[in-house]
């Protein structure tokens, strides 16, 4: 079925919600990739490096798409046994083994009417693929033990931090399955593909820790996050995330925040080093963090009177601090 298409605004102002930030051209792709199809209720595969955000893809998904009134069921494939599998996922009837003592609703009937969420599907056994397979076929199931064949009403968004495709063809994944997953493809970038997201993604994380600990908000300095946007992060946004906490966690005082040592991008003697404009971009996003933050602080706080210190048009200004992830209000009080 389709829907209306949401638009760019609207998109952005979800993604935003459930944890998805940048401004880099590879997150303004995701957005778009997310809004275009949010309107459809066909299959969605999402593919990416572990720690990209594709459960946080999939909520956007949701809340984007007709069925947003609907619950939205994780189920995490690589915490379930094979045994458990179709158990877990079309629930049983009364009597199905020894110690089913009552009727017990799956995952796919918790999730009617909203989306199910089927994460890390690139570990499942042999059997659970063809067990997944029939349903998506089918549009319906069975509860273990049951006669009953139950109709199913909802969108079924996949995720894998491997390659399906590679998948099918070394054997280990069915060809018939990825190709029933694989109606809507996305693609999520890594951390290193959109380092200039990381001001946006510090700046978020950071806001979110002093709401939950009841604190003001607190902030790194440009050398620390100068060494934020150069490091590789090989475990992506999850790994800049557990940084961040123990960064905001240690830290003493109202000074800016630093690096926790011995972990993280600070424990080791160098950045990996990036191609000439990966590290371009890293730097001169630094640099324009660092630069905003002055002119704010020289204009306490007022947009109006910064963009002008820096002989920028103020709708601009605004833009640039909103790349960077800076509030005003940080600064209005200084």
């Amino acid at each position: 079925m389709l829907a209306s298409i949401p638009s760019p605004l609207e998109a952005q102002a979800v993604c935003e919600r459930v944890g998805l930030v940048g401004c880099s051209a590879a997150y303004r792709d995701l957005v778009d990739a997310l809004r275009r199809c949010a309107g459809l209720d066909a299959t969605v595969l999402l593919e990416g490096a572990t720690g990209t955000g594709k459960e946080l893809a999939a909520r956007a998904l949701h809340y984007l798409g007709r069925r947003r009134g609907g619950p939205f069921v994780p189920v995490d494939c690589g915490a379930l046994p094979e045994t458990l599998f179709e158990g877990e996922l079309f629930g049983h009837a009364r009597g199905a083994f020894t110690d089913a003592r009552r009727d017990m609703h799956g995952l796919v009937a918790q999730a009617r009417g909203g989306t199910l969420f089927i994460d890390e599907i690139h570990t499942l056994a042999p059997r659970s693929q063809a067990a997944l397979l029939r349903f998506l076929q089918d549009h319906r199931f069975r509860p273990l033990g049951g006669e009953q064949w139950v109709e199913a009403d909802v969108r079924v968004v996949a995720a894998a931090n491997r390659s399906l495709e590679q998948g099918v063809r070394e054997g280990w994944f069915r060809g018939d399955l990825y190709f029933r997953l694989n109606v809507v493809g996305v693609r999520l970038s890594t951390l290193a593909e959109r380092a200039e997201d990381v001001p946006m993604l510090v700046h978020a994380m950071l806001a979110r820790l002093a709401a939950h600990y009841g604190v003001a908000p607190r902030a790194f300095d440009a050398a620390a996050l100068a060494q934020l946007c150069s490091a590789p992060w090989p475990g992506n946004v999850r790994e800049l995330e557990n940084v961040v906490h123990r960064s905001f966690l240690q830290c003493d005082g109202e000074g800016p925040l630093t690096l926790p040592g011995g972990t993280g991008p600070a424990a080791a003697p160098a950045p990996a080093p990036l191609d000439y404009n990966g590290e371009r971009a890293a730097l001169l996003c630094a640099f324009e963090a660092a630069y905003l933050r002055r002119i704010l602080t020289a204009a306490h706080g007022n947009v109006t009177q910064a963009a002008r210190l820096a002989g920028k048009e103020r709708r601009l200004f605004g833009r640039m601090l909103k790349r960077q992830g800076i509030a005003r209000a940080d600064f209005q009080d200084r």
